[in-house]
């Protein structure tokens, strides 16, 4: 551990190696497991560079199809370049950069902004950090928890102390709670339904939570098994504890018959302890992985990599791969594409060219045969191209609708069938002034048991009258029947309960809210879900079959769903690296 000091509450923007490491042992200190601080360190630091599995530039003609350009489908097209692979990238999204990060503006200067896709960064997230380092980007401390931020429940408002004596004293009476429970906050309550279970085991066996292995010890195996609401269960909280906590901690309570242990890797590394977000907004990760991409001079991003030793990237935006075929046992891979058509994400309308088309193997390949090399196209529309290997960095829920030949293992297409991927929906509203600061709210979010869950404020001050609130980041049945209301109805029932949140007047929004902007991912049919979530036995069933490689090795997968941390950029990046170095290390033993 270095020496550096970060006072529990203060936290530097831009922060150092050191600052951050220093962070996140403060943060296992507080959450009272310090000893685990070097197995989550080990799990969440970037992978070994792909330099030393193969030389730079010593797959040189070697051709790599990635399907996704999300930030899964980045980071492997940046590592593998560095071994000189040619590259290509296909995104389905022409309109948009990004994928599950989405910053939307609401102005040309991109000052007013909400974040419609990922919006914070624990301090822990090592592999995120590596590459905001490496491209330069400025981060600010994203404000978690703020005193002054509202909990409305049962139709009772308090401020949200620290303490918790306001939820206590106001809110308590309206649950039905054991005696027992009058005399904890609710985030000793908390504690003990969420992390309190896992020190029963030693570190580490506790570490397997932020691993992905073919075989998980008992511990990890009977907390697999477990829902959450049941883990709340034999930890002896009240069914009326469990209903308030479900308000309080959204992203367990919306889903209390998900894994548990899914659901416990959010609070075992202190994520929410030490928050960043990239100033500008998220989608400036994003753009600096394209810019890498389109630069004259790519060297810059690659230390001690001369740009003639790098490998080509196409970027192909607006194309969607449609079929994954391998025509000869342990051949090449051949990826179907065509274009997009037009998708408004504000919509919801989608116009594109015929779906998906499936052939039988003689159709397939007689149509492949006939054609030329490089992209072959056919009268449908539907082009074909080879590549010696390829990386689906797409969610599962939108590679069960591609046309496969020869079907993956028996496990991976039940996986794909079956992981769930849950909903969840946010709407922004740009404002005339900024009336949450007129109740002392800086950042921080506000929790209520009405459809839109929970509120969220910016975490810095533009030197604006003007602001962007996230109005509600609502999560399973409450996002999708919100976000199912025809659009003047959400926006009218979303500004009805901000209202009621924040104790202001009925109808006061209406003459402050001057935009909107609504994202349900389920209704996005180049996502068609928001986040992977395993529900209980499916890590043991699945997690680490859905790393492992098809076609003979030559098919890999990456995104937030293969790896051991759902949800988060972290997930996404680190197996995009992870796939880049098992295509090095095929390589280096074939």
């Amino acid at each position: 551990m270095d020496t550096v000091t970060i006072p529990e509450q203060i936290q530097p923007s831009n922060p150092s190696k050191s600052q951050r490491r220093q962070m996140a042992y403060n943060a296992l200190v507080q959450s009272g497991h310090p000893e685990d601080y070097s197995y989550i360190a080990s799990a969440l630091h970037p992978p070994a560079d792909i330099t030393t599995i193969v030389p730079q530039d010593s797959c040189r003609g070697k051709t790599v199809g990635i399907i996704g350009g999300g930030l899964s489908g980045m980071a492997a097209a940046f590592e593998l370049r560095k071994a000189g692979f040619d590259i290509t990238i296909f995104e389905a999204d022409a309109q948009r950069l990004g994928g599950r990060v989405y910053t939307y503006y609401f102005d040309r200067e991109k000052t007013l902004y909400g974040e419609l896709g990922a919006m914070r960064l624990p301090a822990v997230h090592e592999t995120v950090w590596h590459y905001i380092d490496l491209f330069g980007l400025d981060t600010q401390p994203f404000i978690q928890v703020n005193p002054n931020a509202f909990i409305y429940l049962n139709g009772v408002r308090v401020r949200n102390d620290p303490a918790g004596a306001n939820v206590r004293n106001n809110i308590y009476p309206t649950y039905s709670l054991q005696p027992w429970e009058y005399d904890h906050s609710w985030q000793q309550l908390g504690y003990l339904g969420i992390e309190a279970p896992i020190l029963n085991a030693p570190p580490e066996i506790r570490q397997e939570i932020l691993q992905v292995l073919p075989r998980y010890s008992a511990y990890t195996l009977y907390w697999d098994a477990l829902d959450i609401r049941q883990t709340m269960e034999q930890q002896g909280l009240s069914q009326g504890a469990i209903s308030m906590l479900s308000n309080l901690f959204p992203i367990g309570g919306r889903f209390l018959y998900n894994n548990y242990i899914d659901f416990v890797q959010e609070y075992y590394p202190a994520n929410f302890i030490y928050m960043y977000e990239i100033s500008g907004g998220m989608v400036k990760l994003p753009e600096a992985f394209l810019r890498s991409f389109t630069s004259t001079d790519p060297g810059r991003y690659y230390s001690g990599i001369p740009a003639y030793d790098l490998g080509n990237v196409r970027w192909r935006a607006g194309v969607s791969v449609t079929g994954i075929y391998q025509l000869k046992p342990g051949g090449k891979v051949t990826l179907a594409h065509m274009p997009t058509g037009q998708w408004s994400h504000m919509t919801g309308v989608y116009n594109r060219p015929a779906g998906s088309i499936r052939y039988n193997r003689s159709v397939l390949s007689d149509r492949y045969d006939r054609t030329v090399t490089g992209d072959k196209c056919n009268t449908e529309g539907v082009s074909f191209s080879d590549f010696d290997y390829v990386v689906c960095a797409i969610p599962f829920s939108v590679l069960r609708v591609l046309d496969i030949q020869p079907l993956f293992s028996e496990l991976k297409m039940q996986a794909i069938r079956e992981v769930t991927y849950s909903p969840a929906q946010k709407t922004a509203f740009r404002c005339r002034r900024r009336f949450w600061e007129e109740q002392g709210i800086y950042g921080g979010g506000s929790y209520t048991d009405l459809p839109i869950n929970t509120i969220w404020y910016p975490s810095s001050c533009f030197g604006s009258r003007n602001g962007v609130i996230l109005s509600s980041y609502g999560f399973n049945m409450d996002a999708v029947r919100l976000a199912n209301l025809p659009e003047h109805r959400r926006i009218e029932k979303i500004k009805r309960d901000v209202e009621k949140v924040h104790g202001l007047p009925e109808s006061s929004l209406d003459s402050i809210v001057t935009d909107s902007v609504t994202q349900f991912w389920d209704r996005d049919p180049l996502y068609r879900g928001t986040f992977c979530y395993f529900t209980p036995q499916q890590k043991k069933l699945f997690s680490w079959n859905m790393t492992q490689p098809e076609y003979g090795g030559r098919l890999f997968f990456a995104g937030e769903h293969v790896s051991a941390v759902h949800r988060w950029q972290q997930g996404a990046l680190k197996s995009g690296m992870d796939a880049a170095n098992a295509i090095a290390a095929a390589i280096r033993m074939a």
